[in-house]
């Protein structure tokens, strides 16, 4: 470890560049693709595919939601598809061609190059299958390809399956922040996950691995696991 003048240790020398927002573009995949949030073209497909099931456990740790009819639904997604921060993607189901989950980069830092991947809400339709994998990779490859050095992943707490898809996809558990903030009059502590530009070789090259059609059988069960870790 380097030290300074004083004997004091320091951190390793870095220049970093600061990296444009992540661009709004159609992000392509074998089984996905993310197009930039359009309220129009994308809510009546959304809010379908949010709301055909038979409870709203799939809003319990959002901010939002759940929403009694379209016409709730379509004044928030109007609301957010133009923002700087979070930027909104819609992921589309390559198999249906149905619009089926949501998904954003924010807390986007450019001093930092850092940027935060969140918002998500895939669809029962895909729960389980290889698009939301996907859709992952590609925003984390985007992310990356654009020159940010840390990518990073926060649930509450208590969100379990949010636990487990952080530690599937790569992410390192950093910590949870108590009282870091509350929602739908409920306390949340917030855990924090993270991956780094060093860690994304290694990474990239599983998920490309895992994500070869190859990998899946006739019924699109997977053949071998994810071994992010």
């Amino acid at each position: 470890m380097p030290e300074n003048e004083f004997a004091q240790p320091i951190g390793e020398p870095v220049e970093v560049h600061r990296p444009d927002p992540p661009p709004r573009t159609v992000m392509t995949g074998t089984f996905c693709e993310l197009h930039p949030l359009d309220a129009s073209a994308h809510g009546a497909q959304l809010f379908d595919s949010f709301c055909d099931v038979d409870d709203d456990g799939d809003w319990t740790y959002l901010p939002y939601g759940p929403f009694l009819s379209l016409d709730h639904f379509m004044p928030w997604l109007e609301t957010v598809q133009d923002q700087p921060d979070p930027i909104f993607f819609t992921v589309i189901d390559r198999a249906s061609g149905g619009c089926t989950g949501l998904a954003s980069y924010l807390r986007i830092d450019a001093y930092a190059a850092s940027v935060e991947v969140g918002h998500i809400h895939f669809s029962r339709r895909i729960q389980g299958t290889p698009s939301t994998t996907e859709t992952m990779y590609l925003m984390m490859r985007t992310a990356f390809d654009a020159g940010y050095r840390r990518y990073e992943w926060k649930c509450d707490d208590l969100n379990a399956p949010s636990w487990s898809a952080a530690l599937r996809l790569g992410f390192s558990y950093e910590g949870t922040f108590k009282q870091a903030t509350h929602y739908k009059g409920r306390n949340r502590d917030t855990a924090w996950f993270g991956i780094v530009d060093r860690d994304w070789p290694p990474l990239r090259t599983e998920f490309e691995r895992w994500l070869e059609t190859t990998n899946f059988d006739a019924s699109g069960a997977q053949l071998t696991r994810l071994v992010n870790r």
